[in-house]
């Protein structure tokens, strides 16, 4: 039998429930404050793996889409990623993530190629294979559930960082930004 649209997207819904992002530990902790500044420091260099590297992923769902108005959606997600131009003020999503590294005492040459723990490899590996063969399983793994947004989540994880680290709003407009360009994305 052949699974619906409908069906997918319940699906999605269901592991969401079962198993919420927010009860991920590094959420939990984020939102908490339960790391020191070195600790909050090395989960911002792994985390740069998934948005400094993003066009690994749009780009090869924009290539491999079969759908001219799906490709045009995908073409406008892109866009404001490397430009901002839609949604952040003409700041590009990476440089948004530079600034909040910025804000976090790092410099933007250590952050482009940290050794990533095996995780994030994976993450990379993974996000890169699936956007690359199958329309709607890059679909599926990027865009809904990879950028699926618990709403608040990260304007949360935007007052810690400001509130434990004094983090200025140009260091924090990243998860300011992604709390709503995530669920549009999505």
């Amino acid at each position: 039998m052949a699974l619906t649209t409908q069906d997918v997207l319940d699906g999605i819904t269901q592991i969401h429930k079962e198993i919420p992002m927010y009860g991920h530990p590094l959420w939990v902790a984020m939102v908490e404050g339960s790391w020191s500044f070195d600790q909050s420091q090395y989960v911002c260099k792994q985390h740069g793996g998934i948005p400094l590297h993003n066009h690994n992923y749009h780009g090869n769902l924009y290539r491999i889409c079969p759908d001219p108005a799906w490709r045009e959606m995908i073409a406008e997600v892109a866009y404001e990623e490397a430009t901002g131009r839609l949604m952040s003020e003409g700041v590009s999503h990476h440089r948004l993530y530079l600034n909040y590294a910025k804000g976090m005492g790092l410099e933007p040459e250590e952050m482009y190629d940290p050794p990533y723990c095996a995780g994030v490899i994976a993450f990379q590996a993974y996000f890169t294979s699936i956007c690359s063969k199958s329309f709607l399983e890059g679909v599926a793994a990027h865009m809904l559930a990879g950028e699926a947004a618990i709403p608040g989540l990260y304007i949360k994880i935007d007052r810690k960082l400001q509130e434990q680290f004094g983090l200025s709003d140009e260091a924090v407009a990243y998860w300011v930004i992604h709390d709503s360009a995530d669920e549009e994305h999505s």
